[in-house]
């Protein structure tokens, strides 16, 4: 905590200032002014929380000071300090404004005293505030809520709740709803998510705007900006780009805006205008701030049919080798989806799927083993925020696909489902040569001798070189911990992987992270 002491005798001030341990009482800082304006200016640059202060002093005095700070730090604590004949009076009007009193000459015993209880009153006011405030964000948090649902269910707490809260809600108020959609959960505790909204509050204050929020599920923040006046649509575009610089911390997003309505009853088809552009985002790029101007015009640039064989060509030019085509087939993909606002995400997500599918096809016909990392493609898609991410996902498994291809020798047929069932199931602790043996149906030890006398190396060998291979890509994703990626590649024992990675890299797996990232 930090004390002022304001006193025009500087002799009072060192002399206070010396005889008190101060960190023993909690105040970190002591500061001080030498009459009541140069306090006034010291405690809005300073904000102490207790201000220890003497009652007449030149050219303002202690208790107009306080008068005026009172407005401006409401929580902090006074103490007075007077040694003139009218205390009696003094610690009446005093006790009204729930202030403490010292005299002088000053007694550091009672000084600190006074200033133990003044931190006490700080805490309790401090506590006091805070749970209004919280109160008043969970009330509003409510009012939001129910404004994203048809007005019709909820008219008469929707009505009631603008009054509770005092907001400057009339029948000529315009209200605008955007979404924030967030790439990941938002993981944040709710007293940071009222400052976001107190930030954004204060931004808006300067447009004669006023907000309510909801975060709705992990990764949707709603606000509901309202005002006097239908707000143009650069007042528009400040708003979602302030919106997208306090949310821009958490990660990639999308904002969308709705149309700006009249009545307080017209606020959720704002929401379901907001909820409609959002469904386009997808096909955007990544922080795009979506307005109805902004789809309009995407929807104006006008989109070629993608063939109905485009599926069915892609698997040829794969199963043919034709790299250049495959290219080209996926050059004409990303032209067509791109901003495409005609389209929902569930349409391209199916096509996709099937494309990726065509690949593990085309592998196995072609006995292509795999060098990637045997994550299913539900859940690859899955962390896909954009088209692009999408699209991305399958240039890199189509150009691995072909690199793989140029790579690889014609392999015994033998060979190439051992080693395609081991890309499937090495993450599985418990994998033996017993079970591969089984899947090939042959005995145990013939398949020993003849993947050593086929490849040079052992089963074992080869299976804790593809974990080892597997872990080093999980490495350079920063969202995978070390453990997790232990367990991922058949390890349940920490540590016993952290020894068999730096036997097989030369490197602690902590250390190869540190590496990729330099």
């Amino acid at each position: 905590m930090k004390l002022l002491i304001v006193d025009d005798e500087e002799l009072t001030r060192t002399g206070v200032i010396s005889s008190i341990d101060w960190k023993s009482l909690g105040i970190e800082e002591v500061l001080q002014a030498d009459d009541g304006l140069h306090g006034l200016d010291a405690a809005q640059k300073f904000q102490p929380e207790i201000i220890l202060c003497d009652v007449r002093m030149p050219r303002l005095d202690g208790i107009s000071m306080l008068e005026r700070l009172e407005r401006i730090l409401p929580d902090t604590v006074a103490i007075f300090m007077s040694g003139y004949s009218d205390k009696e009076y003094l610690k009446a009007a005093i006790k009204l404004k729930a202030v403490n009193y010292i005299e002088k000459p000053l007694n550091p015993d009672e000084i600190r005293e006074a200033v133990l209880e003044a931190k006490e009153r700080y805490i309790r006011k401090l506590h006091s505030h805070r749970g209004e405030t919280l109160h008043s964000m969970e009330t509003a948090s409510r009012l939001a809520l129910k404004l994203t649902v048809p007005f019709g269910t909820n008219s008469e707490d929707i009505q009631a709740l603008p009054e509770e809260l005092s907001l400057p809600v009339t029948s000529g108020t315009y209200f605008t709803a955007f979404i924030v959609k967030l790439d990941a959960a938002l993981e944040i505790a709710e007293p940071s998510l009222g400052n976001m909204s107190q930030k954004a509050e204060a931004f808006l204050d300067s447009f004669r705007l006023h907000c309510i929020h909801v975060q709705k599920r992990s990764q949707y923040l709603v606000y509901f900006v309202y005002g006097p006046f239908m707000p143009s649509s650069s007042v528009i575009q400040a708003v979602g780009q302030h919106l997208g610089s306090l949310y821009g911390e958490f990660g990639r997003y999308f904002i969308a805006a709705g149309d700006s309505l009249l009545g307080i009853s017209r606020a959720y088809q704002s929401y379901t205008s907001a909820v409609i552009l959002l469904q386009s985002s997808f096909f955007f790029p990544e922080n795009t701030f979506l307005t109805s101007d902004l789809i309009a015009n995407a929807s104006s640039l006008g989109y070629d049919d993608l063939p109905a064989s485009f599926h069915r060509d892609f698997s040829e030019a794969l199963s043919g080798r034709d790299e250049e085509t495959c290219g080209k087939l996926l050059e004409k993909l990303t032209k067509y989806f791109h901003k495409n606002t005609a389209l929902l995400q569930n349409q391209v997500k199916d096509l996709y799927y099937k494309l990726l599918l065509s690949l593990d096809d085309s592998r196995k016909q072609l006995k292509i083993t795999s060098t990637l990392d045997n994550v299913s493609i539900a859940e690859e898609m899955e962390r896909c925020f954009t088209f692009r991410d999408l699209h991305r996902v399958l240039e890199e498994k189509t150009e691995q696909f072909f690199r793989d291809a140029a790579t690889s020798m014609e392999e015994n047929p033998t060979i190439f489902l051992i080693k395609d069932y081991i890309s499937k199931h090495y993450m599985q602790e418990t994998l033996s040569v017993k079970d591969i043996s089984s899947h090939v149906f042959l005995s145990a030890s013939y398949v020993c001798t003849f993947f050593k006398s086929e490849t040079g190396k052992t089963l074992n060998q080869y299976l804790t070189e593809y974990r080892m291979e597997r872990a080093k890509q999980l490495l350079g994703d920063s969202r995978y911990k070390i453990t997790d990626i232990s367990s991922k590649v058949g390890y349940s024992d920490g540590n016993y992987f952290g020894k068999s990675f730096k036997k097989y890299s030369g490197f602690s797996p902590s250390e190869y992270r540190e590496r990729l990232t330099q």
